[in-house]
């Protein structure tokens, strides 16, 4: 699984940093998070296809007006695949007024699905879960949850049963019993070890630092967190509805996350190593959002 940042900007671009979206590239799947002004450019950027999913944060221009340009140039493209869009309320209506608006026909259906707190996607593999988080206006955050995986397989045990190598034991590394020519059945936790954990990921989009969002993020392999302002401008940050590094840092160590990347960086700072410096000061693996910049998110087990 691999985390791309297209946008890590916060509020308006710069020469270096594009709006705010962050793209998970899982299996063949390929999941947007937020969708600023440009987004389809730097997903050209970073060789990626078209995705499947967009999970919009908030309805803030600097998060969802790229949603237009990603929705034409797939029609243009001439993409068949259907898209799934989830968001806070305003979602449907902000898409289909702009589809009325500018007179283009898409070539893929769409379903737009209006969320709030609790489980908003299911999947065979993984969920996707939201809470509300401390922003000016109504805005989500979002974990990306892998279910738990089959335990290691021990071809050993499976050998001592007389189970044949072959399919049979391609059918229990994926947690289903077996049934062998004599009629003896084999459940998978006779060669299965203990159930391995999934992967989390969890992006917080706009917020001011909060007791939903370190609830949220408890244990994850990533989080990804705004710090749109360094700790001497916390006052600003908490009127405007923002964090700065040192509240996002603590949030992950709160939370007892593996790894934190910093995101949503104000135009102010041409330079952000000091946002990256105050992080580290109180959680040391701690990463500085730049666009285009990957990363893979490994088992931990």
């Amino acid at each position: 699984m691999r985390v791309i940042f297209l946008g890590t900007a916060g509020s308006f671009p710069t020469i270096r940093r594009n709006h705010p979206s962050i793209a998970i590239h899982r299996g063949s799947e390929l999941i947007l998070f937020d969708c600023g002004e440009g987004t389809q450019r730097q997903m050209f950027h970073a060789k990626l296809g078209f995705c499947q999913k967009v999970f919009i944060t908030h309805m803030h221009g600097d998060h969802v007006l790229g949603l237009p340009g990603l929705l034409q140039t797939m029609s243009l493209l001439d993409v068949k695949s259907p898209l799934k869009i989830y968001g806070p309320e305003g979602i449907n209506n902000f898409v289909n007024v702009m589809m009325e608006a500018v007179k283009f026909k898409l070539t893929f259906p769409i379903e737009i699905k209006e969320e709030g707190e609790g489980v908003v996607c299911r999947e065979k593999e993984y969920e996707v879960n939201a809470s509300w988080v401390d922003h000016s206006i109504p805005s989500l955050a979002y974990a990306l949850v892998e279910k738990e995986r089959p335990g290691r397989f021990y071809p050993e045990k499976a050998l001592s049963l007389e189970i044949p190598e072959g399919p049979l034991w391609s059918r229990l590394q994926h947690g289903k019993e077996v049934i062998l020519s004599n009629g003896q059945v084999i459940s998978p936790k006779q060669v299965l070890g203990p159930p391995r954990p999934g992967r989390k990921i969890v992006y917080s989009g706009d917020t001011r630092p909060c007791d939903a969002i370190v609830r949220l993020a408890e244990g994850a392999d990533l989080l990804i967190y705004e710090a749109t302002l360094d700790d001497e401008l916390t006052e600003k940050a908490r009127e405007s509805g923002h964090s700065t590094p040192s509240q996002g840092a603590k949030v992950a160590k709160e939370a007892k996350v593996k790894r934190l990347v910093i995101t949503h960086i104000s135009a102010r700072y041409d330079n952000a190593d000091v946002l990256l410096q105050q992080a580290k000061k109180i959680f040391p693996n701690t990463q500085l959002a730049e666009d285009l910049m990957e990363l893979e998110i490994p088992y931990s087990a």
